[in-house]
């Protein structure tokens, strides 16, 4: 091949070089991108039969070569996402435990219970993209309880977390999480205006289960066509908040502390020191070898699921359950989530649909099998709660929450709206979901449990 030929062949193979953190190799080699500061260089370590090695590029076809994103980077050089600088071995998954929960532990002040999750949720974080479902963690408290300090030290082991922070608008957040797939950090107070945490309750929303990206839409070209663009929102999150979310299936997803409702342990630092970085990138490296040796081993056990707990609550923490081969870590997590049952039935009754589920079942005792009379529900509905209404209860009202709200079918019949007979199986398992079966089995709190619903105010 002529000079100038190959120069032109060489231009459009570069031309066709794409910046990557992370990919899988033909060959099944795992590659991850690393990032030494002291050098300012970044490269891959790419896990290959059990070893460890470090490559500029990676060739996949002749004409698709992956290169790592360049130390230049805002992002990087200004540690908006986080790196290991190489694959460090470490002695066992029990001391690699160990050591994370003893970095959070020295770093800041959580209870007994969430320390032990939250070392966990960083081995989970790691191999996240193992599974299809995953919880997010979340600390809550006003300013000065704390929550930026868990943050910080939590997030700062996480896979490649990202941290964004209410200096930032919530628009580069889609793209970042698109190209790196790694860890959002994310303080929702520091969001000022009602638009901007609209968008950050959206990437929560669609975060926690694979295949539900973001759609936005975006000018295309010089004529400003707009087309529709999905980024990938899928991944480990680290939340601040300073009060519940409004939406109680985001709220289901958090494994949440809440800060601030004791005294600071004194052996807590009041600011970071220097070696806090080198402790956390040390770190890093140390989980960048456990991503490489457990990569596509572990999947969510079936045999984990509980079924005195929702399916909801099973899907979403099973996955964490999974990573922990530690059996009193897992009962602990169970007791953990047989207390948010019973916090999530308890809540449950305070919803109007409970009450009116309550005034049908009171009227179901005496019914003999019957069919149900909307206007005796009615009844029995005021008899019990119209004082707690801010408007007037009607039949046409109660039969609108049966129908819409609860699900029932109802029929009409000599002038009347009635539950039929036949809605009996769906009755039985509304009376489940809102706490109002005597014989219902709702899990009792474990000292484990309470300790952790203690400190975390749900």
């Amino acid at each position: 091949m002529n000079t100038p030929l190959k120069s032109i062949v060489e231009k459009v193979r570069e031309s066709r070089v794409t910046p990557a953190s992370f990919a899988v190799l033909p060959d099944g080699a795992l590659a991850e991108m690393v990032y030494n500061p002291e050098e300012s260089r970044t490269c891959f370590a790419v896990w290959r039969d059990g070893i460890v090695s470090y490559e500029d590029r990676l060739t996949l076809t002749e004409w698709k070569i992956l290169r790592p994103y360049s130390s230049e980077n805002t992002l990087i050089k200004n540690e908006i996402v986080l790196f290991p600088s190489h694959a460090e071995p470490y002695a066992s998954e029990q001391a690699l435990v160990a050591d994370v929960q003893a970095f959070i532990h020295h770093y800041v002040d959580l209870g007994r219970l969430f320390e032990q999750l939250a070392a966990y949720y960083v081995l989970f974080s790691w191999l996240y993209d193992s599974f299809n479902e995953l919880p997010y963690l979340r600390a809550k408290g006003d300013t000065g309880s704390g929550k930026t300090r868990f943050l910080l030290t939590v997030g700062s082991l996480c896979y490649k977390p990202t941290f964004a922070s209410g200096a930032s608008t919530v628009s580069p957040i889609f793209r970042i999480l698109d190209l790196f797939r790694g860890t959002l950090v994310i303080d929702e107070g520091d969001f000022r205006f009602s638009d901007e945490k609209a968008e950050v309750i959206k990437i929560l929303n669609n975060g926690n289960a694979r295949g539900f990206p973001v759609l936005r839409s975006e000018a295309v070209g010089r004529r400003g066509e707009f087309s529709p663009r999905a980024y990938q929102v899928f991944g480990p999150k680290l939340v601040g908040t300073r009060g519940a979310f409004q939406d109680r299936a985001l709220e289901s997803r958090c494994l949440t502390e809440e800060l601030g409702n004791r005294k600071l342990r004194p052996d807590i630092p009041i600011n970071l020191p220097l070696e806090f970085k080198t402790e956390a990138r040390s770190l890093r490296n140390k989980l960048l070898m456990f991503r490489f040796m457990n990569y596509g081993q572990l999947t969510a056990d079936a045999s984990l699921v509980d079924r005195a707990i929702e399916p909801r609550l099973n899907q979403i923490f099973v996955p964490l359950l999974s990573v922990m081969h530690d059996e009193q870590a897992q009962t602990d997590l169970k007791e953990v989530l047989h207390e948010y049952q019973r916090q999530l039935v308890a809540d449950r009754g305070l919803e109007v649909e409970a009450l009116v589920a309550e005034a049908i079942r009171e009227v179901q005792v005496g019914s003999d099998g019957d069919d149900l009379g909307v206007r005796d529900i009615t009844s029995r509905f005021i008899e019990h709660h119209a004082e707690e209404m801010d408007r007037k209860v009607t039949p046409k009202w109660v039969g609108g929450i049966i129908r819409r709200r609860l699900g029932l079918r109802t029929v009409r019949r000599g002038g009347a709206y009635l539950i039929p007979a036949a809605e009996a199986p769906r009755l039985e398992q509304l009376y489940a979901k809102y706490g109002l079966h005597a014989d219902t089995e709702v899990p009792q709190a474990t000292d484990a449990g309470q300790d952790f619903f203690r400190t975390s105010g749900l």
